[in-house]
């Protein structure tokens, strides 16, 4: 089976918590993208996206991996979840963009 429904879920401050969707597509493709307010609304999210089949799901790097854990058991062992993650290299960058 070829891969031709993906799903991404980021978090970032004003998104409402059941999600603003952007979708790209071609014939053969589909990705959609969703914001969240925070990690804690991916999960209903996540569901949604699996009910509507998404066969692979990957998280923002602000999930970190509770949270990560928390989406992969919520959407069961079908479907294949992941997180983007950052090198050490990163970090002061990173800090730089998040703290208050």
């Amino acid at each position: 089976m070829a891969l031709n429904k993906f799903g991404f879920i980021v978090t970032g401050g004003g998104f409402e918590p059941a999600g603003r969707r952007v979708v790209l597509a071609s014939e053969q493709f589909e990705m959609i993208a969703v914001g969240v307010p925070g990690p804690a609304d991916a999960i209903a999210v996540a569901r949604q996206l699996v009910s509507e089949g998404v066969q692979l799901l990957e998280l923002c790097g602000g999930f970190g991996p509770v949270w990560t854990a928390k989406v992969i058991e919520a959407v069961g062992p079908g479907v294949p979840v992941g997180s983007v993650g950052y090198g050490p290299e990163s970090i002061d960058t990173m800090h730089a963009l998040f703290k208050a």
